[in-house]
């Protein structure tokens, strides 16, 4: 529904005085009765304006097949007494939508200049159909970038192909006697379909609520309101109870077809044997002194952990010039990694928990010549459950006292360095009681955020007799993931205290041990 709350305003000047001053503003409403209008329009219904009208009316104007339709729709149209709609008309998808002068309107200043292949096949881009030309929903993995592109490959490349059907509602708001101009031409609303049956509605139906305003151009400004309804019939509760029928079986047909792709023959790990799936990604890293950062990051796996021969545990980010966040110069890298691990219990009588694989990173800082510098070093843990983490780790590195050093690290690059990176936590090859980093001297750095997504696959996971069971086996305290996480830190808590117990009565004198003994053994009076 479309009328007019136009506004008027009158002006009146004293000549004496040389002052203006405007009148009441009044609501403009005698021809308001003839501009209001309402409309039932069908989806991709054809709704002629003024301007259509003018234009097809004679059949030598006509060009294409559609243009003849057109003119034969129109004089059937006068025949039987003339369009039912006066400033409401539609665009459907097989219209071109775009005026008529841009196809002859020239764009260069050149007399010899002619319209481009891509400029003829976008003209007439809202003439095709999305089903005549079928559209991968996948992009080629074996060339992504052609470097030396043929000419057919650019034309059929670079034309844009409408997935969906459009529909435009339009109004003609030129002034009462003069329509059929089409600079007073205004979209009212936008409807699209796409080939998943999803419908969009651009504004939304406002029913009950405030009307839409539109507002018009030129001279003589004027506000028009707008309101959108839903005027389809409601369907029965018998159809749609039928329609949740048909998409309850469409959802068990298409379940059934990712089934048969996946089949029944679905990989799973030996029994015993716990497969660990990480895809992580180093995202950025703050904080650091100077600027082209890049991070040299390895997997260490501990004891009774294994990865298959082809794939690599370690990788190095591109380098990334850092900008400014706030506070913090920021280099984000956005790098993937991935890599799978298994985990088998070789001692079952072992009450330890199992250790989980560490992330060693490195951040680096390349100059203008080639030289690199250490900007810290750090690591994490890989979460020991499944899921989704976004880690940040701060990070040192080794300090080297006087002026000279950081001379040397300014000019000429080279600082101090980790023979083994795997120092920067205890290391796998550390076989004694402590280890002591007294006398080592450490500068804080910067920070790198990494984000985890972590899976982990066993056959006990499916197997609802051995959850069931009494768990005995490592994999068995491993479906327990959430119990996990939450007492894995307690765990290690009581057995740092129960070594600093042991070590302690050990390095107790023979007299002290024989007192203690007694208190222990001796009855009470």
């Amino acid at each position: 529904m479309l009328f007019p709350d136009q506004l008027e305003e009158r002006v009146a000047g004293e000549p004496d005085k040389g002052l203006i001053e405007l009148d009441t503003l009044r609501r403009h409403t005698p021809s308001a009765v003839d501009d209001q209008e309402e409309q039932v329009v069908a989806w991709q219904e054809k709704l002629f304006s003024q301007f259509e009208v003018d234009l097809f009316r004679t059949e030598s104007t006509c060009q294409s097949p559609l243009d003849r339709q057109y003119h034969r729709d129109i004089v059937a149209l006068e025949r039987a007494g003339g369009r039912r709609n006066q400033r409401i008309f539609t665009y459907t998808d097989y219209d071109r939508c775009t005026s008529l002068e841009e196809h002859t309107q020239v764009l260069t200043t050149s007399n010899k200049s002619s319209p481009t292949f891509l400029a003829e096949r976008m003209a007439n881009v809202r003439q095709r159909r999305h089903e005549r030309r079928h559209i991968e929903g996948h992009a080629s993995k074996s060339r992504l970038v052609t470097w030396e592109p043929t000419e057919d490959f650019v034309k059929n490349s670079h034309v844009v192909n409408t997935p969906v059907q459009t529909m435009y509602i339009m109004a003609d708001l030129g002034p009462h006697g003069k329509l059929g101009q089409k600079e007073n031409e205004y979209v009212l609303c936008t409807v699209r379909a796409d080939s998943n049956g999803v419908i969009t509605i651009k504004p939304d139906f406002n029913y009950s609520k405030e009307p839409y305003r539109v507002l018009t151009n030129g001279e003589k400004r004027e506000v028009w309101l707008l309101s959108l309804e839903n005027a389809s019939a409601a369907i029965s509760q018998e159809e749609r109870e039928r329609e949740q029928r048909v998409y309850r079986d469409l959802y068990v047909r298409h379940r059934d077809y990712l089934s048969s792709l996946v089949g029944q023959d679905f990989e799973m790990p030996p029994p015993g044997i716990l497969r660990l799936l990480v895809n992580g990604e180093v995202v950025s890293a703050k904080g650091y002194e100077y600027d082209d950062l890049y991070v040299h990051f390895f997997v260490e796996l501990p004891d009774d952990w294994s990865a298959s021969p082809p794939q690599s545990l370690s990788g190095v980010t591109q380098t990334c010039r850092t900008r400014t966040l706030g506070k913090d110069s920021v280099a984000f890298f956005c790098h993937p990694f991935s890599f799978e691990a298994f985990f088998r219990k070789e001692d079952e009588t072992e009450e330890s928990l199992p250790r989980w694989p560490v992330l060693y990173f490195e951040v680096l800082s390349l100059d203008l010549w080639q030289r690199y510098r250490t900007e810290g070093y750090g690591c994490l843990v890989i979460p020991a459950s499944p899921g989704s983490h976004t880690l940040t780790c701060s990070t040192w590195r080794p300090l080297q006292g006087g002026t000279v050093a950081e001379l040397r690290r300014f000019f000429i690059g080279g600082s101090p360095e980790l023979e083994d990176m795997s120092y920067v936590r205890v290391p796998s090859t550390f076989k004694g009681d402590r280890l002591s980093r007294f006398g080592f001297r450490t500068v804080t750095t910067g920070s790198v955020t990494f984000t985890l997504h972590c899976m982990q696959h066993a056959r006990a996971f499916v197997d609802a007799g051995v959850l069931n069971k009494r768990r005995q086996s490592v994999l068995d305290q491993l479906g327990g993931f959430s119990q996990q996480s939450s007492v894995h830190g307690v765990l290690e808590a009581f057995e740092r205290a129960r070594r600093r117990m042991r070590e302690a009565r050990e390095s107790l004198p023979e007299e002290l041990m024989d007192t203690s003994a007694r208190l222990h053994t001796e009855p009470m009076v």
